[in-house]
């Protein structure tokens, strides 16, 4: 309990000086990363921990990279990408514009995957996808779309399941043991620092994707954040959330109705 009320005493000092709010992510996990990043950088106190942060805006840097979660992959849960062809494609291609936006994109491979499928159904000339995340280290890193060679059999493998229609090089060229996604899908992607916490929506969307984030939040969180899901949603657009996440016990579940219970896909009722 006592590290409980110290760890929330350093996020609000960090809100105070820097303007991001960690403070209502779940407690078990920011209690595990803070203790993780004192570990790594023989920090003995949370004290310590807070006069180092607020006095070096490059060890509070390391320490956004580091407390927020960077796991992800291409056409990760390719199930999921199965169901967008299947339930929402058809949707999207009645817009002369179609705006989808990738909240928490880390570092960048679920918006190459989506720009991927949208271009194999024939939209991507008319979409923009607007890749956002807390962490301006991992946005750089997917503005550049490079990534490491040896992950491309795994990525090639969960491609093909979720219903690839050639092959995933086609889409990239190798150089030295890393790959590069071609320039024809990135000059469909804005990629932006935005917090989820703090920030508003930017934009009316026909499609978001934020999977694998809303997890580390509390519930209070999770219902502000769904709340700006919905005010930044057409009438009848779509949400995407990851396999773990749920809206069952969300203020906001009434505004949505189910489009795919298993793969976690709703759309805005109204």
């Amino acid at each position: 309990m006592e590290n409980e009320i110290e760890i929330h005493r350093l996020f609000e000092d960090l809100n105070s000086a820097y303007g991001f709010d960690f403070t209502e992510y779940a407690k078990s996990s920011a209690i595990r990363r803070v203790s993780y990043f004192m570990e790594i950088h023989k920090i003995p106190t949370l004290p310590d921990l807070t006069r180092v942060l607020l006095r070096n805006e490059n060890v509070f840097a390391s320490f956004v990279q580091e407390f927020t979660v960077n796991v992800t992959e291409m056409f990760r849960d390719p199930g999921f990408y199965e169901s967008l062809r299947a339930n929402v494609i058809k949707k999207l291609s009645s817009y002369p514009v179609i705006k989808i936006w990738i909240a928490g994109c880390s570092t960048g491979e679920e918006a190459y995957s989506t720009a991927i499928w949208l271009e194999e159904e024939g939209l991507l000339d008319r979409s923009i996808i607007y890749a956002t995340d807390l962490n301006p280290r991992v946005v750089f890193m997917a503005k550049k779309g490079v990534y490491n060679e040896e992950l491309m059999q795994l990525y090639s493998k969960n491609y093909k399941e979720a219903g690839g229609k050639h092959s995933l090089s086609d889409y990239y060229r190798a150089d030295f043991g890393s790959v590069i996604f071609d320039n024809r899908l990135k000059k469909h992607m804005v990629f932006s620092v935005h917090n989820l916490v703090a920030d508003t929506s930017f934009n009316e969307f026909q499609l978001i994707l934020c999977r694998n984030v809303l997890i580390y939040f509390n519930q209070d969180l999770q219902n502000r954040v769904f709340k700006l899901f919905h005010d930044s949603l057409c009438t009848f657009g779509y949400l995407g959330l990851g396999s773990k996440e749920s809206m069952l016990f969300s203020d906001n579940r009434h505004d949505f109705v189910e489009v795919d219970r298993m793969r976690k896909i709703f759309k805005r009722r109204y």
